[in-house]
């Protein structure tokens, strides 16, 4: 009984998807559960396993197709029985007299080089010719060809442009709608940004002197972003207008602190969402964060993990960045920008210091936080950070 394979249930914020890769090809075996095709949206990749064990039989959708909910992409066919006689075999499992059983991908090796089948020489099971054989014998023509003294030939006009290339590709789903999203953000929102900068020593010593402990009590380290996101919180609480957002001619204000992350991954930056994190401990802190970025960099996230936050926390300084003005992800109305933790000579006390710095910077929607606000925002952060001890004096 022939299997239909259909695009899965796509999100209601979803309309459509794209076919992204094919992993399996028409006549290959495919085992229960194994993955057959990767199928992108705007925000997530969902992977389409096979029902059944079976032979995949005709693919309706190519790669690039764009395709709809549960619509039908390929044929699922059952797979041979042991012993019986099937129409549908693996191609490589046909025999073929001019072809000793050589595999497609073999055949087409054969075919563009128009060797001769009889003088290659097989090394896999049974005698068969593979892949590797017909590449060395091609290696050796292509040396003993070399060997071969030749006339000199005038040379050939160098071609203008040798060695400059191109290579055009299109845009993923994904990299469309944060387009799409930077643009919506530049244009309908009042965007501006403000700086301030932290003396990071404080918590670089907490980190140094609980640090060990911390790991062998909750197994995991203690990184910076669990005290960015404690003390994001507590200025939230401090500074309601932060934690708003627009909707026409209304101003929400939220009572719940969800705190979007960015991660980046190689299919582009994504921002899935820490939830209620005033009721997380900085261990809990770090270990979502951690399975948000691992899930980002294997494509698992989920639609529900990408949807919401109230504010967003950016880290540009793990790739060096020493300060940036970060964008808004609307429809929040602000964003803390994060950056490389530097030393650098600071005046303390009439006296010259090296101490290790850090620049913040809040990019926020001037409709709805005002000056006061966004600058009174940064200087809780700061204070927040540079003496963690008010985190748990709630000072």
């Amino acid at each position: 009984m022939t299997i239909e394979i259909k695009v899965p249930d796509l999100p209601e914020s979803v309309a459509d998807a794209t076919i992204a890769t094919w992993h399996k090809k028409p006549g290959d075996l495919v085992a229960r559960d194994e993955v057959l095709v990767d199928i992108e949206t705007d925000k997530v990749v969902l992977e389409v396993p096979a029902p059944e064990a079976g032979v995949l039989g005709d693919i309706l959708q190519n790669e690039g197709a764009t395709v709809l909910s549960r619509q039908l992409i390929a044929m699922l066919k059952p797979a041979p029985v042991a012993g019986e006689e099937t129409k549908e075999k693996p191609v490589e499992a046909v025999a073929d007299d001019s072809t000793d059983g050589m595999s497609p991908s073999v055949r087409r090796l054969v075919a563009e080089h128009a060797i001769d089948v009889a003088k290659l020489t097989g090394t896999g099971k049974g005698g068969r010719v593979t892949k590797e054989d017909v590449e060395a014998f091609i290696k050796g023509l292509s040396k003993a060809a070399a060997a071969v003294p030749v006339a000199a030939a005038p040379a050939a006009p160098i071609a203008p442009l040798a060695g400059r290339t191109e290579k055009r590709v299109p845009m993923t789903r994904l990299r469309k709608r944060i387009a799409e999203r930077l643009l919506e953000a530049k244009n309908t929102t009042a965007m501006l940004t403000t700086f301030n900068e932290i003396n990071m020593a404080p918590i670089m010593k907490l980190r140094k002197q609980y640090g060990e402990i911390f790991e062998k009590k909750h197994g995991i380290k203690l990184g910076f972003m669990s005290f960015y996101v404690k003390a994001v919180v507590e200025s939230l609480k401090r500074y309601p207008e932060v934690n708003a957002a627009l909707d026409g001619d209304d101003i929400v204000y939220h009572n719940y602190f969800d705190v979007s992350i960015a991660v980046s991954t190689p299919r582009g930056l994504v921002t899935p969402v820490l939830r209620d994190c005033d009721n997380m401990s900085l261990a809990d802190i770090e270990k979502a964060i951690k399975d948000l970025a691992g899930k980002g960099r294997d494509g698992k996230l989920t639609v529900d993990e990408l949807t919401g936050g109230n504010f967003t926390i950016t880290n540009g300084g793990v790739f060096g960045s020493l300060m940036s003005t970060p964008i808004i992800n609307p429809p929040q109305s602000a964003i803390l920008g994060m950056h490389k933790i530097q030393d650098r000579p600071m005046a303390v006390d009439g006296k010259v210091e090296i101490l290790p710095m850090m620049y913040l910077a809040l990019s926020y929607d001037h409709r709805i936080v005002d000056g006061r606000e966004s600058v009174g925002f940064l200087v809780s952060i700061k204070e927040l950070l540079e003496d963690p001890t008010r985190l748990l004096l709630d000072v």
